[in-house]
C-alpha cells in the first residue's frame, strides 16, 4: 500500500479529528507543477539542467506556506496533548480524585498507555509524511529552497521529533513498563525504547517504525554531567535546572521565566530559550531510579545550594526593604 493511501486511511481512523499535513494536495501541487515546467538547456546545449526559477510560484505561494501551518498545527496539537497526558500521569493522589470528579482522567494506567500510543503514532507518521513529501520536492525542483525551508523549519523549533515532548512519553512509557503495573499488551513501536549508558554517559535512544530512530543525549553540556532535575529550553537543548539558571545568569529562587531574554543558549546561542523551558518530570524519574547513587549525591549538593541562594535572596529582600 502506498504511504499517501495509508496515510488518509489512518487519520480517517481517528475517533477525534486532528491536524493533518495535506499529503495528497501537496502531492498534486508538485505534479502541477512538474507538468508546466520548462527544462532549460545547459551552456554547451546538450542536457537539460532542472532548476527552480527565481520566483516558482510552487515555492513561493502554493508548496511551502500551507505545510508549514499544517506542521505548526500537528506539533502544536501533539505537544498539548502529550503534556496533558503526562499531567495526568504525574497527578497526586488528591489531584486524580478531581480530575476524576471533573471528567478528565478516565480508565486506569492501561488507557494512558494506549494514549501514548496513540500520540507517537500519531508524531510519527506525520514526520513521515513531511519527510516524504520534501523528497518528492527535490525530485522535481533542484534549488536550494527545499534546503532554506528545511533550515527555516528547525530554527522554528518545528520538528516534532524534536519535540521535548516526545523525549518526556519516552520515558513515561519506560517508566510505566518497569512498575508493576500490568498491560495486556505492550506498545509494538517501543520495543526498542530504552535508557543506555556508553562510557558513562546516558542517552535516551528509541527505534521506531520506517527507519526512524531517535537518540537523545543525556548529558549536560554546562556540568558534563548526567542532567540532574532536566529542563529542556525552547530551542530542545537539555540542561540540569540548576546550570540552565546559572547560564540565564538567574537564581533558583527567581527561576528560568525571569531571565533576560537576551540571554543565549549555552550550544546553539540562540535568545529567547529560558522563559518557555519545560521541566522533564518523567525524565527526572527515570533517571533518578536508573542512577540512585549519583542521584543521590546530587540532590545533597543541589539541596546545599538552594539553601544558599534562597538565604542570599531573603537576606537581600530584607535590606531592601529596610533601606539598607
Amino acid at each position: 500500500m502506498k504511504f499517501c493511501k495509508k496515510y488518509q486511511e489512518y487519520m480517517q481512523g481517528q475517533e477525534k479529528k486532528l491536524p493533518v499535513v495535506g499529503f495528497k494536495k501537496l502531492k498534486k501541487i508538485l505534479k502541477k507543477c512538474r507538468r508546466n515546467y520548462q527544462p532549460q538547456q545547459d551552456l554547451n546545449g546538450s542536457l537539460p539542467i532542472k532548476t527552480c526559477p527565481d520566483h516558482c510560484p510552487v515555492c513561493d505561494g502554493t508548496f511551502f506556506p500551507p505545510l508549514m501551518n499544517e506542521m505548526s498545527e500537528v506539533v502544536g496539537c501533539f505537544n498539548k496533548r502529550a503534556q496533558k497526558l503526562l499531567k495526568l500521569h504525574l497527578a497526586s493522589g488528591f489531584r486524580k480524585c478531581i480530575f476524576w470528579f471533573k471528567g478528565i482522567l478516565k480508565g486506569n494506567h492501561n488507557s494512558l498507555i494506549h494514549e501514548g500510543k496513540d500520540l507517537v503514532t500519531y508524531a510519527l507518521i506525520n514526520s513521515i509524511a513531511i519527510r516524504k513529501i520534501l523528497k518528492k520536492y527535490d525530485k522535481i525542483h533542484y534549488s536550494k529552497q527545499g534546503q532554506l525551508f528545511k533550515s527555516k523549519v528547525q530554527s522554528m523549533h518545528m520538528e516534532i521529533l524534536q519535540s521535548p515532548w516526545l523525549c518526556e512519553l519516552m520515558a513515561f512509557h519506560i517508566n510505566i513498563r518497569e512498575t508493576k503495573v500490568k498491560s495486556s499488551k505492550a506498545p509494538a513501536f517501543f520495543d526498542g525504547c530504552s535508557l543506555t549508558f556508553k562510557d558513562g554517559k546516558p542517552s535516551l535512544t528509541c527505534d521506531f517504525f520506517d527507519s526512524i530512530k531517535v537518540d537523545i543525549d543525556l548529558t549536560c553540556s554546562i556540568c558534563l554531567e548526567t542532567v540532574f532535575d532536566p529542563v529542556s529550553l525552547t530551542c530542545c537543548h537539555i540542561f540540569c535546572y540548576i546550570c540552565a539558571c546559572s547560564a540565564a545568569s538567574v537564581t533558583i529562587v527567581d527561576g528560568l521565566k525571569t531571565a533576560n531574554p537576551k540571554e543565549k543558549c549555552p550550544i546553539c546561542r540562540e535568545g529567547r530559550v529560558y522563559q518557555g523551558a519545560v521541566h522533564l518530570e518523567e525524565l527526572n524519574i527515570l533517571l533518578g531510579r536508573s542512577c540512585q547513587e549519583y542521584w543521590e549525591q546530587r540532590r545533597q549538593a543541589e539541596r546545599v545550594e538552594r539553601v544558599k541562594q534562597i538565604k542570599e535572596h531573603w537576606e537581600s529582600q530584607c535590606r531592601a526593604f529596610v533601606g539598607v
